[in-house]
């Protein structure tokens, strides 16, 4: 069943408009009819719904009275990532909103190599939060990620955090592997995690060091040495492992 969001918030039972690509897309791609049932997501909330009127640039829905299970991770989780070169960073974004991610943030770092000049940085973020808009829909998500980019690394320490990883290539190579299970553990009650990441040379150690004063731990993500769009994926799925996939039993597992 196609899942479409919202932006206001709409009551459970209640009738909700859906305009612009949502309503093309119902009516024009799927052929909508009255009577038909979609997902409506509003207020990260997710709720069945009827179809109960159509006009050429709106659908009228129906709300049902309770909402559907959410599918989302019990905390939050901001993928940093270096600016990746040619399409990495729609990878990252599409993959990573599949996987779970809260929101992606792209910055400058000192080994990067690519470049995106800041009058061309609002048309990609533009097909970025596309990307990440259809991406949540397919997968059914209650959570539409959200996509930014940042001028450097310092800017990225200012926003806030509960915790914050770096992965970090000379931490995997001295087989460090607690990092990410201790962070992971420590997280409660949708608290926000930052994961940082480098470009695919890697972060220079002054910057390594500028995310440790920051409060970030470095963390090894396996003996394996990972590509900058594999690491993000890497990590979420090791949260979704540890969070999901163990539960409640994570936290007596590992005390």
């Amino acid at each position: 069943m196609q899942r479409y969001f919202i932006s206001t918030t709409i009551a459970a039972g209640a009738q909700a408009e859906l305009t612009g690509e949502a309503a093309h897309h119902i009516q024009r791609v799927m052929r909508g009819q009255v009577g038909d049932e979609v997902e409506v997501v509003t207020d990260q909330q997710a709720y069945r719904s009827k179809i109960v009127a159509l006009q050429p640039d709106q659908v009228s829905v129906r709300l049902a009275a309770t909402p559907l299970p959410s599918p989302e991770m019990p905390n939050q989780v901001i993928i940093a990532c270096s600016i990746a070169k040619k399409d990495k960073a729609d990878w990252i974004v599409q993959k990573g909103t599949e996987l779970g991610a809260s929101g992606f943030t792209f910055f400058s770092s000192q080994y990067g190599v690519a470049k995106w000049e800041p009058k061309r940085q609002d048309k990609k973020l533009v097909r970025l939060r596309k990307i990440a808009l259809e991406a949540a829909r397919q997968s059914h998500r209650n959570q539409l990620p959200t996509v930014t980019i940042l001028p450097d690394l310092t800017a990225l320490l200012q926003v806030p955090k509960d915790y914050g990883v770096v992965a970090y290539e000379e931490s995997a190579k001295q087989g460090e592997a607690a990092a990410l299970v201790t962070t992971a553990q420590q997280l409660v009650g949708g608290q926000t995690l930052i994961a940082v990441f480098g470009p695919e040379g890697g972060l220079a150690p002054k910057e390594v060091e500028q995310l440790k004063a920051a409060g970030f731990m470095a963390a090894g993500l396996g003996p394996r040495i990972l590509r900058a769009e594999t690491a993000p994926l890497y990590l979420l799925s090791a949260l979704s492992t540890l969070w999901e996939l163990r539960g409640a039993n994570f936290k007596n597992a590992e005390a």
